[in-house]
């Protein structure tokens, strides 16, 4: 389990990025796998899932999980929809007694609070989202609902720099959108890039004046802590778990 320096520091908040240890599941889901969509033993996610609810001090009803699709949609959670299955890369609430949760296995999870406000928000942010504005999303809806604010986010594990590769095509995308894009860009080779997710994702929440502080872990180089979707690619395994990373008004 990770935490923010500057969360721990704030009494309004609870917070956790889990890593893959403390579980039930077995195989190349061990143990922590809390990804509903993976193939795993459905009785092993369930009791995962009751172990993070537990951590977090709320019912497991009250562990809310998104139907995520790497898409920029934004939900805000509300007495109304909570118990409905949603469908979006991002969550905001001004609920006191939920647990909000986002699954990752190398996108990156970000966890955000409105302290003048008390609110809290979670962002899948994997290039796909990151690339579309789940982050811009995420803070407009947030001043839509108050536009004076004071954001802090932090920025969980996710895949770091030195193995992100990408090809040209990808590449171009990026830079054909914005020339700027060039700076999250390192050299491999003639054909290869690495790819600086953590960065892109960073200064897209400064440029809202967010005061962002990191969980510096590369999910595809830890493998003993976390779940990478790239690595068991690269392993040619059939599947693969989802890390939880979540948050809860206190």
């Amino acid at each position: 389990m990770f935490y923010s320096k500057k969360f721990k520091k704030l009494n309004q908040i609870k917070h956790c990025f889990f890593s893959r240890k403390n579980g039930f599941s077995k195989g190349i889901y061990k143990s922590l796998n809390c990804g509903k969509g993976s193939k795993d033993n459905k009785t092993n996610i369930s009791k995962n899932l009751n172990f993070v609810a537990e951590k977090m001090a709320v019912k497991k009803t009250k562990l809310i999980l998104m139907h995520q699709t790497h898409s920029n949609k934004v939900i805000e959670i509300k007495r109304g929809n909570y118990k409905k299955k949603i469908i979006a890369d991002a969550m905001i609430t001004k609920m006191t007694d939920v647990a909000i949760g986002v699954l990752t296995a190398d996108c990156v999870p970000i966890i955000i609070y409105d302290a003048k406000n008390k609110i809290i928000g979670c962002i899948h942010a994997g290039w796909k989202g990151a690339f579309s504005g789940i982050i811009e999303n995420t803070i407009n809806m947030l001043k839509k609902l108050n536009s004076n604010n004071k954001f802090y986010a932090s920025v969980g594990p996710c895949i770091g720099k030195k193995s992100y590769e990408v090809d040209i095509l990808f590449y171009e995308k990026f830079v054909s959108k914005s020339r700027k894009y060039k700076i999250y860009f390192t050299n491999k080779s003639k054909t290869k890039k690495f790819f600086n997710l953590r960065k892109f994702v960073t200064e897209k929440l400064l440029k809202f004046n967010v005061k962002v502080d990191h969980v510096d872990k590369d999910t595809f180089a830890e493998k003993s802590n976390f779940f990478s979707y790239r690595r068991s690619q690269k392993l040619k395994q059939k599947d693969y778990g989802r890390c939880i990373s979540a948050v809860k008004l206190i």
